[in-house]
């Protein structure tokens, strides 16, 4: 009997554990990632708008997948209108920034095209969105870690440190889809230029051809009026 309640007593603690461990794990704040696509057509300019809070990090990504030249103008400006970078005609990019309290406005700019529209891929990810919750306050409702062979702080940073590494393997995994797109564009342009300029070849050719051969004939074609 008192062999079962030792039993009892355990599982008891060790569900209690394990439902605060749940508790534990809701209560982390996550970094927000997002990912677009979309099409910006020629001579237009389009911009998104990010809130953000103070001391939290801004990072945005983008690549211009798809249309002539592969390039397109790109700016953030802060919530107070300052700008805070300018790129000029790139394929591609990277900023990160720390932001304060207010509205970050980014644009890509397709004004300086006026036949091909661009195809853009951009990633946002935000992080320390949620600074006003203390991230040790769930310290205070763990009790009972003393009696296991093990420390939360520990569990908790092996999981912290997988859950890092995933989100880092999933935005590899999204880059590489947007260069798999962007490549694949770029092999299709170059296939159609490839074929349009093999038809306009061949096309020379047999002209060439034709007029080499009217010309030969000419030589050889008695012009002579024969009399009867």
């Amino acid at each position: 009997m008192e062999l079962g309640r030792v039993s009892l007593c355990v599982l008891s603690v060790f569900v209690t554990l394990v439902s605060e461990r749940f508790v534990v794990l809701a209560s982390f704040s996550q970094s927000m990632d997002s990912d677009f696509t979309f099409t910006l057509p020629a001579g237009r300019k389009e911009c998104f708008y990010q809130t953000m809070k103070k001391d939290a990090s801004l990072e945005i990504e983008y690549q211009v997948l798809d249309g002539a030249g592969l390039d397109v103008d790109f700016f953030i400006s802060s919530p107070s209108g300052q700008l805070l970078f300018n790129d000029h005609r790139k394929s591609d990019g990277v900023h990160t920034l720390e932001t304060e309290d207010g509205d970050y406005m980014f644009c890509f700019d397709n004004t300086f095209s006026t036949v091909s529209e661009k195809l853009i891929f951009f990633e946002l990810i935000l992080d320390n969105m949620d600074t006003d919750e203390d991230p040790d306050e769930w310290k205070e409702y763990v009790h009972g870690t003393d009696i296991l062979d093990m420390k939360l702080e520990d569990i908790m940073d092996t999981i912290n440190n997988v859950k890092a590494r995933l989100v880092k393997s999933v935005k590899i995994q999204t880059l590489l889809r947007a260069f798999e797109a962007r490549d694949r564009n770029l092999q299709e342009s170059n296939y159609d230029r490839v074929n349009l300029w093999s038809v306009i070849n061949l096309l020379v050719m047999v002209m060439v051809s034709s007029v080499q051969v009217y010309l030969l004939r000419s030589l050889f074609e008695d012009k002579r009026k024969i009399r009867t």
